[in-house]
C-alpha cells in the first residue's frame, strides 16, 4: 500500500512537470508570435517591400576602393520623406573616407594622424546624409541630391532611387582582403527600419549609354533594411472616420486614437499663437505641433458611403491634416476593401490597383496627381483633400449589412491607421422605424392604381 502511494506521488509530480514544461513552451510559443505578429514587423499588403542599399566597387586603389552606393525603395506606398534618409554603418578594420560625390558625412572626426591629404571622414562609425538639390554640378551623382527624399516604388519608380559614390581607404585591395561593413542603420527619417548584415551578391552588370557594351563591378554586396511600424512608433499617427448616407450617425476617430502625450503640445484652432509667423518651422526631431483633437493625431482619414445606385455605389474619401508643421509632399493613401476589385472610375486622386496575392485583387493605393494635390498643406483652411470613388457592384457579395460598406485597413503614408471599433460602424435603420412619409406616398399609389381601375370598368 506505501509503495502504491509513492508510486502516485511520482507519477503526480511527474503530471506537474509535464504540464509546466508544456505551458513554458505555449508561452514562448506566444511570445514568438507576438514579437514576429504583421502588426509589427510584416506588412501584408506589401509582403516584399524594402529598401536595398547596394554597394558596387568600381575600381581599386592603391590602399582601398572607389564604390557607387545606390538606396532603392522597393516599398509600394512608403515613402522617405523631408528631411531625408540618414545612413550609418561600423567599418570592419581601420578605413577611412577619403572622397564624397552625392553625400556627405555629418562629422568628419578625428583626423590628425594624416598629414598630406586629410580625409573626408575619419570616424569609425560614419553618418552619412544626401546633399541638398543645386549644389555645383561637380559634386553631383547618379540619383544624388534630392535632400535625401525618395519617393514609394509604386508610385514613382524612377524617384525611388538615390545614390552617391564614396572612395574608401585603408582597407582592401582586392576581393579577398575587402572586409564589409557592418552595423548598418537607416533612419528614414525617424525609426522603423532594421538593416541586415551585407552579403556579397553577384556582381552588378552595367549597360554603356550606347548600349552596345556590357560592363561589370569588381564586386558588389547588399544589404536589406525592412520597416516595422511597432518600432518608428508606439502609437498610430492616423486615425479613420466613418459616415454613410442610410445613417445620420457620424462615427468618430477613437479617442486618443494617437496617444494623448500630446496633449500639451497642442493648439486649438482659433488660438492667436495658430496664426504666428514662424509656427510652421519644423523641429530637429521632426516632432509634430497638433490641433487640439479628442484623437490627437496628425491625419484623419474619413470614408463616407454617399450613394447608392442599382449597379454601382459611390464613396467619398477625406483627408485632413491636423499637422502644424507639416506638409505631406507626394502622400499615399493605402485602403483595403473588397470590391475595391471593381473599381470603375477615381476622382480628384490617382489610384493603383495593389495585388500582395495573386488570387485577391481587394486593396488600393490613392495618391495625388502632379501638381494639383500632391501636397497636403498643413492644419488650417487648406489643409485636407478630398476624392470620390465609384465601383460596380458584385450583386452576389455586396450589402450594406454589418459595415460591409468600411474598409478593413487603411494606411496613409505607408503606416496604418485605427479604424473605430466595429460595433460604432454606421448600421441599417431598423424595419420597424420606416420612415411615415414613405409610408403615405406609398399609399397613395396604392389608392391611385385601385381608383384608376374602378373609372376602367
Amino acid at each position: 500500500m506505501e509503495f502504491e502511494n509513492q508510486a502516485n506521488q511520482t507519477h503526480n509530480i511527474r503530471l506537474t512537470c509535464c504540464s509546466w514544461s508544456w505551458m513554458k513552451f505555449t508561452f514562448l510559443a506566444v511570445l514568438y508570435c507576438l514579437v514576429l505578429s504583421p502588426a509589427s514587423a510584416y506588412d501584408p499588403l506589401d509582403p516584399t517591400g524594402n529598401i536595398t542599399i547596394k554597394w558596387d566597387v568600381m575600381s581599386w586603389t592603391p590602399d582601398g576602393y572607389v564604390a557607387a552606393v545606390t538606396m532603392n525603395n522597393f516599398q509600394m506606398y512608403r515613402q522617405i520623406s523631408n528631411p531625408g534618409w540618414t545612413l550609418t554603418w561600423s567599418w570592419a578594420k581601420k578605413e577611412v573616407i577619403w572622397t564624397m560625390v552625392g553625400a556627405q558625412t555629418t562629422e568628419q572626426g578625428d583626423c590628425s594622424k594624416f598629414k598630406a591629404a586629410i580625409p573626408h571622414c575619419c570616424k569609425k562609425t560614419p553618418t552619412v546624409v544626401d546633399l541638398l538639390p543645386g549644389v555645383p554640378y561637380n559634386q553631383q551623382f547618379t540619383n544624388c541630391c534630392k535632400g535625401g527624399v525618395l519617393a514609394s516604388w509604386g508610385q514613382d519608380p524612377l524617384a525611388a532611387v538615390s545614390g552617391f559614390q564614396v572612395s574608401v581607404g585603408q582597407a582592401g585591395t582586392s576581393n579577398k582582403t575587402v572586409k564589409l561593413p557592418k552595423n548598418f542603420t537607416l533612419l528614414g527619417p525617424g525609426p522603423g527600419y532594421t538593416c541586415g548584415p551585407a552579403k556579397v551578391v553577384p556582381s552588378t552588370v552595367f549597360l554603356t549609354t550606347d548600349r552596345r557594351r556590357k560592363t561589370q563591378a569588381l564586386m558588389t554586396w547588399n544589404v536589406t533594411c525592412t520597416y516595422s511600424q511597432f518600432l518608428a512608433s508606439k502609437h498610430p499617427s492616423c486615425c479613420v472616420s466613418f459616415s454613410s448616407f442610410y445613417n445620420e450617425t457620424i462615427v468618430p476617430c477613437p479617442s486618443c486614437a494617437c496617444g494623448c502625450h500630446n496633449k500639451n503640445n497642442c493648439l486649438k484652432s482659433d488660438s492667436v499663437l495658430a496664426h504666428k509667423t514662424g509656427i510652421n518651422t519644423p523641429k530637429k526631431d521632426n516632432s509634430p505641433l497638433l490641433q487640439c483633437t479628442h484623437h490627437m493625431c496628425p491625419i484623419r482619414v474619413h470614408w463616407h458611403v454617399k450613394q447608392n445606385y442599382k449597379d454601382y455605389w459611390r464613396v467619398k474619401m477625406s483627408v485632413t491634416n491636423f499637422n502644424y508643421r507639416m506638409n505631406y509632399t507626394e502622400w499615399t493613401l493605402v485602403a483595403q476593401h473588397p470590391n475595391l476589385n471593381n473599381v470603375t472610375q477615381v476622382f480628384s486622386f490617382d489610384y493603383k490597383p495593389l495585388i500582395p496575392y495573386q488570387s485577391v485583387n481587394d486593396t488600393g493605393m490613392f495618391y495625388g496627381m502632379k501638381f494639383y494635390n500632391d501636397l497636403l498643406m498643413e492644419a488650417g483652411p487648406l489643409g485636407n483633400i478630398q476624392s470620390e470613388v465609384l465601383m460596380r457592384k458584385d450583386q452576389n457579395t455586396f450589402t450594406f449589412k454589418q459595415g460591409w460598406a468600411f474598409p478593413r485597413r487603411v494606411y496613409f503614408n505607408g503606416d496604418e491607421c485605427m479604424l473605430p471599433p466595429p460595433d460604432a460602424y454606421p448600421s441599417l435603420p431598423n424595419s420597424g422605424h420606416v420612415n411615415s412619409n414613405s409610408i403615405l406616398q406609398k399609399a397613395a399609389s396604392v389608392l391611385l392604381i385601385m381608383f384608376s381601375i374602378c373609372f376602367s370598368l
